[in-house]
């Protein structure tokens, strides 16, 4: 068992070569999203909505209670009831585009479950961010959300 001094955070950064307007639209706006993370949504992301996620190849969603929306510079939702954790994604222009940081913190359970929740959390996000780059910057859609564990897939 682990014994923790500090509750871990998950974070990721990634530069994308796009105005911060198209980059922060790609998350607000589910229509875009579901071309590189989840398969489905019942909104777009609005400050005090509760919003539905579902990645129908693994037959799991979640629901999304956005708590923050600052255009094309912050988002942050909690999701993973009852055991929410925070996730916040802020929106840094640069002259090459935009760097984005998403960070996924409020974890719980035991020491083990919060580091093992904190790595698979940073995995995911880095997964969601290179999708997104691809799918922005180069016009490709990339799979590797529904390919990431294809023994786990609703249709196997």
């Amino acid at each position: 068992m682990i014994h923790l001094t500090r509750a871990p955070v998950a974070q990721t950064q990634m530069l994308i070569r796009k105005p911060v307007e198209q980059v922060f639209e790609a998350f607000a706006d589910p229509a875009i999203t579901t071309k590189f993370w989840f398969t489905k949504s019942s909104g777009r992301l609005e400050e005090g909505k509760t919003i539905r996620w579902d990645w129908e190849m693994y037959g799991v969603g979640a629901d999304v209670e956005v708590k923050q929306v600052v255009q094309n510079e912050r988002i942050v939702i909690e999701w993973g009831a009852p055991n929410a954790s925070a996730v916040e994604w802020t929106f840094a222009p640069r002259n090459e585009g935009t760097f984005v940081t998403i960070t996924n913190a409020n974890f719980t359970g035991s020491g083990d479950d919060i580091v093992m929740e904190a790595i698979d959390s940073m995995g995911g996000f880095t997964m969601v961010l290179c999708a997104l780059k691809a799918l922005l910057e180069h016009g490709v859609v990339l799979t590797v959300v529904a390919d990431r564990a294809p023994d786990s897939r609703a249709d196997s």
